[in-house]
This record gives C-alpha cells, structure tokens and sequence, in this order.
C-alpha cells in the first residue's frame, strides 16, 4: 500500500501550513530522508523529509494554498506497486481529531479520498470537521440537529456559523462547564460583511491574512481574555549601564574575518536589559513562574524571550538560561536568531516556551507602552526609549538619561507586591 505523505505539525500553535517549494517533481524517485519540501508555518520555513523510498506520486499538496496539519499532500509508491486513483485514508490513521480542519483547496479529492471522520463509525455518529465541532460547542449548538453541506453530508464551518446566526438548534449547557459557558457568552466580533459596508466600494483593498497574522491575532485575543493583566511602570537612570556598555565595547577582543578585524562582539542596551532580567528573576523566584489551573510553574532558570518584529508580524526568539550566559553570548546568540527569524529559520524550539519577555521599542522613539503577555509566560517587560530628562538629585536639578519600563504581570501568578519586588530589583540591577 503506498505511504502517505502529510503536512506535519511542527508549531504547537500550528493548525494548517503552506507548502512554500516542492523539491520534487511528480514521478520522481526519493529516497528515505529526501527532502521532499519546504512549509511555511505562521513563524517559520522548514523543509520535510521522505517518510520512505519509491516513486512521489498523486502530489495533491500546491503550493501557496492552506493545507490543514495532517491532510495528506502526495503518496510514495514501492517499486512495482501500481497508481491509480489517490488513496483511501485508512481507519486507523494516526491523524487526530484537532489536527484536522475543513477542507480547503482539496476538497476535489475528499470524494476520493475520505477522511477518517467521513468513513462510518458508531451508529448515530455526526460526520464533521473538528473546527465545525469546536465551534459547535462555543455555541452550544446541537450537531445531530445541522444539516451538514460537506462531502458525504459532513458539518463544516459555514454549517454551524449559520445555524449560530439563526440562534436555533441549541443544545442544553453540560452540566459542571461554565467556561464553555462563558465562551458562547464571550462578545462576538463585528462580521466581515458588517465592517465593509461602512466604508463605501472602491474605498479600500483587501489584503487576506496570512498565517502569521491569524495566530498573532488569535493568541492576542487569548491572551487579554483569559490572562488578568496587571501593569507596574518605574523608571530607570541609565547613565551608569551606558559607561558599561562603552567599556565593555571598548576592551572586546578583536577576531579576523573575510572582511577583517572586527570586534568579537558589540553589546546593545538591549543585551544588557535581558541579562538584566534574567538576573532579577533569580534574586526574585516566586516571580520566575508560569501559572496552570492545578499548579503553579515554578522555574529553575531565566528563559529570555525577545521580542523581534519581522515581514507581517512578531517572533520571540528565546535566550535560554540567559541567567548564566555573559553578556557577549547572549548578544552574539541574540544577533544570530535575531536574523534567522528574518529569514523564517528559526526551529520551534527556539521560539517556543520560555519564563518571560522583553519588549523594546525605545528605537522607535516610544516614551512607555504596556506589553501583551504571551503565555505561558507570567510576565513581559516593556522598553522605553533611553531620553536625556531633568531629575532631581540631593535637592538639585540634573540632567540624567533615563529609561521607562512597564511590567505586564499575569495577577494569578504574580502579584501586585512580587511584580513591585521584581521591577525593582531588575532597576537595581
């Protein structure tokens, strides 16, 4: 039976991918470990190895399109196995209920090649996508009841956004599940179609979203409605950390390169503000933590996210451990992913987790701003712009170069007196 090829899951976040390049052609021989091709996730390009060796055909997977995590994309056939029609997905395939969605640009081939929900179960058993369940249950709507417009009769999205909208077929709220409660109570968004017809035809252009700025948005929306934002703003001199950072430019060694001589590392502001932050996690740990329903995550070092905006959106690329590495790592480390993630070259494992984040935008010239946390982080700290600003010293006007930072706490983790505690310890520092 020939083997089939599917787009994977390589983000947590992930829910569909877009094949960026096929290396391959239709018919073409591959080998176990051949790249076969490159996705383009919401932060990032990796390329996807033969699952085995024989012949690549029935490559239904194009290019530039959103495929849902685990739909089948090509199938490899053995030597002297025939081709024909795509294949069935078997029973037992290993593809999950939540890494499917509904169909999209192969819909032509569902008739084909059903998926697992389409081929008969239980008796009784509603044949739907998982997104149609997902938002069946936010809208406590009754899936036996929804005539289904699918394949096969199946229930997708479009199916139960109107049965949403007529405010019919209601199922009766489980009992003992007051968040699913409280997310069909959630205020819903503006439509499309509403917002548009505010503004009059040829007014504007619409430019879709890609799958970057989809996740953005969603996590954004998870983050402020179910994370208690709590704010604390301090400033701090920064004259000290800058005859520092002169100094320590001043004494790095230099290294020979194809250009020549250069410096073996140059630190920013920015370097010195995440070893900064890492080391005040470790002088105050009840506020290095990450908060779940049944305990409370506690952190034996200081992961550093750093926030860095690319084409379309932001990543975070995370300093591990930035509590034990020298400043000139962690602005060597920071400089190189800082440009792989420029270049969508980033593993998941280089921007996934970490205990908190900084936000910079001083270099835009902005005075203070609150940051949105991003779990399962239980803080992130904001960046101001370094100004030269009047202060008063020994009851005296002075001139002194100052910084505004603003911690975003999670409050079920961190505290008003922790999140102080914290803030003032990185100012210390």
């Amino acid at each position: 039976m020939p083997i089939e090829v599917i787009l994977p899951k390589v983000d947590m976040d992930m829910a569909t991918g877009q094949i960026s390049r096929w290396f391959v052609d239709e018919g073409a021989a591959v080998k176990q470990g051949d790249v076969l091709f490159e996705i383009e996730t919401d932060k990032a390009a990796m390329e996807i190895d033969a699952p085995a060796s024989g012949t690549l055909r029935n490559i239904i997977g194009k290019e530039g399109v959103d495929i849902p995590v685990g739909e089948a994309v090509a199938w490899i056939y053995a030597e002297g196995e025939e081709t024909g029609p795509v294949p069935e997905v078997p029973v037992n395939t290993t593809r999950t209920d939540t890494e499917r969605s509904e169909p999209s640009s192969q819909d032509k081939f569902v008739q084909a090649a059903p998926a697992a929900q389409d081929i008969p179960v239980a008796a009784g058993a509603v044949r739907a996508t998982p997104l149609a369940r997902r938002l069946a249950r936010e809208g406590g709507v009754d899936l036996s009841a929804v005539q289904g417009s699918g394949p096969h009769g199946r229930v997708v999205k479009a199916d139960v956004e109107t049965a949403v909208a007529g405010g019919g077929m209601k199922a009766a709220p489980a009992a003992g599940a007051p968040a699913a409660a409280a997310a069909s109570a959630a205020p819903k968004a503006m439509p499309d179609d509403a917002v548009l017809k505010l503004f009059e035809d040829g007014s504007y252009e619409l430019v879709p979203h890609d799958n970057m700025r989809k996740t953005i948005a969603r996590r954004l929306v998870e983050a402020k409605s179910t994370i208690p934002h709590f704010y604390l703003t301090l400033d701090c001199e920064l004259d000290a950390l800058l005859a520092l950072r002169k100094q320590l430019n001043g004494a790095a060694p230099m290294k020979k390169t194809e250009h020549g001589e250069v410096p073996a590392y140059k630190l920013s502001v920015n370097d010195l503000i995440i070893k900064a932050m890492a080391m005040a996690l470790m002088a105050v740990p009840d506020a290095n933590a990450s908060w779940t329903e049944s305990a409370m995550v506690k952190h034996r070092h200081a992961d550093v996210g750093v926030a860095v905006s690319i084409p379309g959106g932001l990543i975070t690329p995370i300093v591990r451990k930035a509590d034990e590495k020298s400043l000139s790592a962690i602005s060597n480390e920071m400089k190189d992913m800082a440009k792989r993630a420029r270049e969508r070259k980033l593993k998941p494992e280089e921007y996934q987790g970490g205990t908190t984040a900084v936000s910079n935008l001083g270099m835009f010239g902005i005075k203070d701003f609150a940051a949105v946390i991003n779990p399962p982080h239980a803080t992130i700290l904001a960046v101001g712009a370094g100004e030269e600003r009047p202060v008063v010293k020994n009851g005296e006007i002075a001139i002194a170069t100052v910084m505004s930072v603003t911690l975003s706490t999670d409050h079920r983790a961190v505290d008003g007196a922790l999140g102080a505690e914290l803030l003032g310890a990185f100012k210390r520092l």
